[in-house]
């Protein structure tokens, strides 16, 4: 007897979804991307039902270094990113019931935080869409958060980094958040302490071919990450050939976009997570420059400064009024649009008792055109008496070009360049010694602070120095003008040769 159309159809319907499930079992064993979107994470939003592209270019990282031998993975997010529910919950999950006979340690700097990592794993794990991708549930015999095991021979092992947890041999090892807070990561002592536990207790439980997972934010120069990386890192992403002698898979993504090679393909200023973080839950945080620089952008500033000091800088909650200040600017071009270095200009403001303010600054891996009317803009802002620059074929490329749009604009100012002889370091002297005497004023509030501080005191072993440059031009600016003898020059200059191009002094001159 032939069954009904209607039984017909709905059979056909039956053995179609079967297919669908099985092909969706399949892809999620193979496949960790997969494996996030099918089951229920555990502290998931019902609105972040689809993965944040940040999530699934993480989940593609930890799959390729989970299935590369030796493979060696960074990641590096601000607070709140949800790293960690992916790189320490849903991928061991998902790696344990992939592969039978699987072992992981997590490490933490507490065992507390270890253990309610472990709990979110377990938690996927005992969900029943688990057991019918894996066909594998925990034992009976063990299954605590911290320590459990699996019936198809995986096990899990969880503790604080530096608990010890010799005994155990791994075959993949996740480190996550290894710092504490800012007051262990200040402290030299547990900086030592916590890269010896990892080089001598965790790292040697690993079977040959493991790999290793370092899931942070960035607290200090020399935190754990900051000893691996390459000598000058500076935010890079990609693989890098690190100083212990493994080639690390480096994932770091700011909060905001700050670099043209971004690995979310973000444009500058853009930032992380829009669909659920607005850009006031990341102005919040900017009020602090070595908080932000460090936990949000990723790039922590040194506690002093090698060259100019920490406590040289000095933050204001209001700038003077532009009436009571002497205004003055400097330059520091680049030629290259979208790579390289940056252009900068900086504004800078003297007030009666000879205290230097940072009053505006502009940085950019701009076209010519573009840092030409910036540099415009901020000529009719501030209207400096002079503005300082570097002399030799960068000006003669960029002068004829900057001094006809500033004639169309009516930007003029009395630029004076200088010969870009000696070494970075000595060109910086004269700002450094009026610094370390009087200090420099920068606005609290301003954008840019985080940034400007950050390179200062990392100089001279920034990987930029765009920023240090032009307040060097700015401390040979104010040396030369206040000898009495040069000011008087240069008055009878300004009387004869107003917007007169010179290739020995300044390229334009105000009335």
């Amino acid at each position: 007897m032939k069954p009904s159309p209607g039984v017909a159809q709905t059979e056909l319907l039956r053995r179609e979804s079967a297919r669908s499930e099985l092909a969706l079992r399949r892809q999620a064993r193979s496949d960790l991307l997969a494996f996030a979107t099918a089951i229920d994470v555990p502290g998931r939003p019902a609105t972040q039902a689809l993965l944040a592209a940040h999530h699934a270019l993480l989940l593609s990282a930890l799959q390729r270094t989970s299935e590369t031998p030796y493979g060696r993975l960074m990641v590096f997010m601000p607070p709140g990113s949800a790293k960690s529910t992916y790189a320490s919950a849903v991928f061991p999950a998902w790696h344990l019931g992939r592969r039978p006979g699987a072992r992981i340690i997590l490490a933490s700097y507490a065992t507390s935080l270890a253990r309610q990592h472990g709990r979110r794993t377990r938690g996927i794990i005992q969900q029943s869409d688990y057991s019918r991708l894996f066909g594998a549930a925990l034992t009976r015999s063990r299954s605590a958060a911290e320590s459990f095991a699996l019936s198809n021979g995986s096990e899990y092992l969880a503790g604080g980094i530096l608990s010890g947890m010799t005994g155990h041999r791994a075959h993949g090892l996740i480190l996550d958040d290894p710092v504490k807070g800012r007051d262990t990561a200040e402290s030299e002592t547990i900086r030592r302490r916590t890269r010896e536990a990892y080089e001598d207790d965790l790292k040697t439980r690993l079977y040959p071919g493991g790999f290793v997972v370092l899931v942070m934010t960035r607290w200090h120069e020399d935190d754990l990450a900051g000893g691996l990386l390459p000598a000058g890192w500076d935010g890079d992403s990609g693989a890098l050939a690190c100083r212990d002698g493994h080639v690390w898979e480096v994932l770091c993504l700011p909060a905001i976009c700050d670099r043209t090679d971004d690995p979310l393909g973000r444009r500058l200023g853009e930032t992380l997570w829009p669909e659920w973080f607005d850009a006031g839950h990341w102005a919040q945080f900017q009020a602090n420059p070595r908080t932000w620089s460090a936990l949000y952008q990723q790039r922590p500033t040194p506690d002093t400064g090698a060259y100019f000091k920490a406590e040289w800088l000095k933050p204001v909650a209001m700038l003077p009024a532009r009436g009571g200040l002497h205004v003055y600017g400097a330059s520091d071009y680049a030629v290259t649009e979208h790579g390289g270095d940056y252009t900068v200009h900086l504004v800078v403001g003297i007030d009666a008792s000879g205290r230097l303010y940072v009053l505006d600054l502009w940085r950019a891996q701009a076209s010519s055109d573009a840092w030409a009317a910036a540099w415009c803009d901020l000529v009719l802002k501030w209207k400096p008496l002079e503005w300082a620059e570097e002399g030799g074929q960068i000006k003669a490329g960029v002068g004829p070009f900057l001094l006809a749009l500033a004639r169309q604009r009516r930007a003029y100012t009395f630029r004076r360049a200088f010969p870009s002889r000696h070494d970075k370091a000595v060109r910086a002297q004269a700002i450094r010694g009026r610094m370390a005497m009087d200090g420099l004023y920068l606005p609290a509030d301003a954008p840019w602070r985080a940034e400007f501080e950050r390179e200062l005191l990392r100089f001279p072993a920034a990987v930029h120095d765009d920023q240090v440059d032009a307040l060097g031009l700015i401390g040979q600016l104010l040396d030369h003008i206040q000898a009495p003898r040069a000011v008087a020059q240069e008055s009878r200059e300004q009387q004869r040769d107003w917007l007169e191009d010179e290739d020995d002094a300044a390229s334009w001159k105000t009335l």
